[in-house]
């Protein structure tokens, strides 16, 4: 108890001696140290701002709360599978086998074929939030809270609810477009994100615990936070780090400005507990509205990238690659350059310290990446950067992950787009690379037939329908045109060896 006593007295000292101005000066093996303390703000009951007549007035978050709850939602999310028991078909005894053959399961289900629980479907659900950007029904949210969904409800902060359809998603960073039919529904509009500023109040609005309407209040602790948590290829992670308690059902909401402007899309939380321990991590809203203009536009997301292996320039890096004399402490130092990349292309070369991306000044990596992950394919950007010493501008044409400069549509049309998936044509080098004529991969799976009732995963390239030979979207569509029964897909992973069988009921 004295302990606790004494503890308190020092917070308290502590705050008293903040007040006025403080000078430490003490000597340490003969040199004298000396630390300044400017004045300091007397504490007060109350902080204050500008009303909006232009007038000191008690800072007061009600007003914004007021303005924004009614544009975030509440998101359930519930995935609806057979439970399954894992392992080789000669596990299971079957009448299938013994007319069919030992393989028959195999061949055509692939080696981890799995045999639905006769208890039937056990449903897990999950919960987060989301935001209303359009007063037609469309809503952001994280990928992670929709993801694998074979039923998404929406509850509004009225509790109208309603059912939602997947518009389209982008694992690499974070962010899913969901739609409801609903109109005049009331919407909190993105704010520039690159003007927000480390220290700002901003406000966290979401469902956390299933606790609805939910506002908490903090300060933008950090811009160009990466904490290497998203799972995809080509992650992008320059998120908005803030001290406003955010936790688990948070995901997908909004992180505002105190002008009611949304600045990012709350995703995670650094914690040891899994729980609130000090800071949360929004994806910017300027990286947002790229996503969200993608895939309205053209269906799908268009990455345009340098083709650079990266990392932040550190002292030790400098050491490592003999830099000290540069009196450069912060930028990307470009590892390696790959070929036929847009880098090679406009001259970058390896030892380049990148110091600014069309004016604006990256500190590190995760900086870099996120300016960069707001272009498409095509677009141009211009670098300054470090070279020996010498500063250079460099103007770069960015290109896709295919290594060109086209934007690619979606396409789900006909037939195929019943499955319940994304599918694109794979390339000509892709083809050669996996010695097949051509193919349609699967590139996202929503709730429909294949994830229903196969355990088709993403990537998948079908090579054949019903014994047809698929090299585009075009003959998949015209293959499964007035197609019913049984449907049989024939096809390859681009990472794992061997044919599959996929087969299911239209």
């Amino acid at each position: 108890m004295r302990k606790f006593s004494s503890l308190i007295f020092a917070a308290i000292l502590g705050s008293v001696l903040t007040v006025g101005a403080m000078k430490l000066v003490w000597k340490d093996d003969g040199k004298t140290i000396k630390i300044e303390h400017v004045d300091a703000t007397p504490i007060q009951g109350v902080a204050y701002t500008v009303d909006k007549d232009g007038k000191l007035a008690p800072l007061s978050f009600t007003d914004v709360a007021e303005k924004v709850m009614a544009g975030v939602v509440h998101i359930k999310s519930t995935q609806t599978r057979a439970t399954v028991r894992r392992g080789t078909p000669d596990q299971y005894p079957d009448p299938f086998r013994d007319f069919f053959g030992d393989d028959f399961f195999e061949r055509f289900f692939g080696p981890r074929f799995q045999q639905p629980d006769s208890r039937g479907p056990r449903p897990i659900v999950g919960t987060g939030s989301g935001v209303i950007i359009n007063s037609s029904g469309y809503i952001v949210t994280n990928n992670h809270v929709i993801n694998n969904a074979d039923d998404i409800e929406v509850t509004l902060h009225d509790n109208r609810t309603f059912k939602a359809t997947v518009i389209g998603a982008d694992p690499s960073t974070d962010i899913a477009l969901i739609q409801i039919k609903a109109k005049d529904l009331p919407t909190i509009p993105l704010a520039n994100s690159d003007e927000v500023k480390v220290g700002e109040w901003v406000l966290a609005v979401g469902n956390p615990f299933n606790l609805n309407s939910t506002v908490t209040a903090g300060i933008v602790s950090a811009k160009g936070r990466s904490i290497n948590i998203l799972q995809a290829d080509y992650p992008i992670e320059s998120f908005i780090q803030t001290d406003a308690a955010i936790n688990p059902g948070n995901s997908g909401g909004a992180l505002v400005n105190l002008q009611g402007g949304l600045i990012g899309i709350n995703t995670a939380i650094a914690s040891p507990t899994g729980a609130y321990s000090g800071y949360g991590f929004a994806v910017p809203s300027n990286i947002v509205n790229k996503v969200v203009e993608d895939l309205l536009k053209y269906g799908t997301v268009q990455r345009g990238v340098l083709g650079i292996g990266i990392r932040n320039l550190t002292s030790d890096l400098a050491r490592e690659k003999d830099l000290d004399d540069l009196d450069i402490y912060e930028g990307v130092y470009v590892d390696s350059v790959y070929e036929k990349s847009a880098a090679e292309s406009a001259g970058v070369k390896v030892g380049d310290i990148i110091l600014e991306v069309d004016g604006r000044a990256v500190r590190n990596s995760a900086e870099l990446i996120g300016i960069i992950g707001r272009h498409r394919p095509g677009d141009k950007v211009t670098l300054k950067i470090n070279r020996k010493g010498s500063e250079k501008t460099i103007d770069v044409t960015l290109k896709s992950l295919q290594g060109d400069t086209q934007l690619t549509a979606k396409e789900t049309s006909g037939a195929a787009g019943l499955l319940g998936a994304d599918f694109e044509t794979i390339s000509k080098d892709l083809a050669r690379k996996l010695d097949i004529e051509g193919g349609v991969q699967v590139k996202k799976l929503y709730p429909g037939k294949l994830r229903q009732y196969t355990d088709m995963r993403e990537g998948f390239i079908i090579t054949k329908a019903d014994g047809k030979t698929i090299k585009s979207v075009e003959d998949l569509n015209k293959a499964l045109e007035g197609k019913k029964g049984g449907v049989m897909l024939e096809g390859v992973y681009p990472d794992y060896p061997g044919v599959y069988y996929y087969a299911f009921g239209l």
